[in-house]
């Protein structure tokens, strides 16, 4: 969000200077005296700055995995790009629709500005529609009364935050239409009696508000998600993660679709 603030003054600084040369300046400048360096360069940079301002606010936006709560999806150092469109066109940070077209669906990997501090971007997968009837436990999915299909695969390994080794199991899920791989560890997390994990562990079912998302991360039990901090609210969505432009470590996973 900051970054967008940042380009919308560039953006009003350049254009302005730009149009107060076209309308007024130039008209009282001597013939033959160059333009002012100012003048110069806001027109040259204004069509450059509205070009990049046009594309990451309607069309798609880079970001950059920070850490390993999507693994085995996504991995911590992973480039990714956003479709913006996919959810609605939005007035830049405000953040508003004003051009509706589809809404996120079960199973998408989506974007959107962390509720408790907006102006913080987050990354999870899309688990609860609104009005959906969710349960989870013994670390299984239960949507509207009916438990996820989920098979083994393996064993999976890492390296976390200080280098240690975690090994955790790796199963593929079918969420909706989409079918992807979570990690399960032995990890029993504590939560907060208000929390949303709290009323999974006692076996309560949560229902999805109007207007709202549940989200989740597919490292299970090493990710910060509607559990610790609630429903994502539809205000707050930015757009559907699809593609991998750049991993400087794995080459390999550049070009890779995100499902």
């Amino acid at each position: 969000m900051y970054f967008a603030l940042f380009m919308v003054a560039i953006l009003v600084i350049t254009g302005f200077i730009w149009l107060l040369d076209s309308l007024v300046l130039r008209k009282k400048r001597p013939v033959g005296v160059a333009e002012p360096v100012a003048v110069e360069y806001a027109k040259s940079f204004f069509p450059v700055i509205f070009v990049v301002f046009f594309v990451r606010s309607f069309i798609v936006e880079p970001f950059k995995i920070p850490s390993g709560s999507m693994m085995p999806t996504l991995l911590a150092g992973d480039y990714i790009l956003v479709n913006k469109f996919n959810y609605g066109l939005r007035v830049p940070i405000l953040n508003n629709t004003f051009f509706e077209m589809s809404h996120p669906s079960r199973g998408d990997v989506f974007v959107f500005h962390y509720p408790p501090e907006p102006t913080i971007d987050y990354i999870k997968r899309v688990v609860g529609l609104p009005g959906d009837k969710i349960r989870y436990q013994n670390k299984k999915l239960t949507i509207n009364g009916k438990l996820l299909d989920v098979s083994e695969v393996g064993n999976y390994e890492y390296v976390t935050s200080g280098l240690n080794i975690e090994e955790s199991k790796q199963y593929r899920e079918q969420l909706g239409s989409v079918q992807h791989d979570i990690l399960i560890s032995d990890r029993e997390l504590n939560y907060n009696p208000d929390m949303i994990g709290a009323k999974f562990a006692n076996d309560e079912e949560i229902v999805v508000p109007a207007g709202h998302y549940l989200a989740m991360g597919d490292n299970r039990d090493n990710s910060s998600d509607s559990r610790v901090w609630g429903f994502v609210p539809e205000q707050n969505l930015v757009g559907k993660a699809f593609f991998i432009w750049m991993n400087f470590d794995q080459g390999s996973r550049i070009g890779n679709a995100i499902h």
